[in-house]
């Protein structure tokens, strides 16, 4: 399912959910542990795991970039800065049978990159929900981002230029 766009001032509020069947400490490790974080997210590391403490993301030249985390609640919310222009949240929730999983992603700046971001993070969700349902990452990941991506393309331009 897509990710609900709305528009906010000079940006976007993108909030992506997935209903998983899986207790919330299974899922948390996902974001959290260094062991897992490269099975859906190969650039992405948790350096300081503490409101005020960072992640960093190999920009695949040598340098990393610093992302602060926000918020931070065990087993509930990790909240980061993404550059200037971005923010991310993850939030779990419990539920009947498993979790909801909710990523808000807050844009401040939007560019012509941005449908390609929101593709991506569709398609790390639905890794995620591959590893914790098959064991597996999800089979032939570059297709599914590109079944993806002009629909947040389309999404995108049906909110008209901001």
């Amino acid at each position: 399912m897509l990710a609900t766009i709305q528009r906010t001032g000079s940006g976007y509020t993108v909030v992506f959910e997935r209903k998983l069947r899986h207790p919330k400490e299974e899922v948390w490790s996902y974001f959290t542990d260094n062991e897992k974080l490269p099975k859906w997210f190969s650039e992405l590391r948790v350096e300081d795991l503490q409101e005020g403490g960072h992640l960093s993301f190999n920009m695949g030249d040598g340098s990393y970039e610093t992302m602060r985390i926000t918020a931070y609640e065990p087993l509930s919310v990790l909240a980061f800065t993404w550059g200037e222009d971005m923010a991310v949240r993850f939030e779990l929730h419990e539920e009947e049978g498993g979790c909801m999983l909710q990523l808000i992603e807050s844009i401040l700046k939007p560019s012509e990159h941005t449908p390609k971001d929101l593709a991506g993070w569709h398609v790390c969700l639905d890794v995620i929900q591959s590893l914790l349902d098959n064991g597996q990452p999800l089979a032939a990941r570059r297709e599914h981002w590109e079944h993806w991506y002009p629909k947040y393309q389309d999404a995108l331009q049906q909110l008209g230029p901001l």
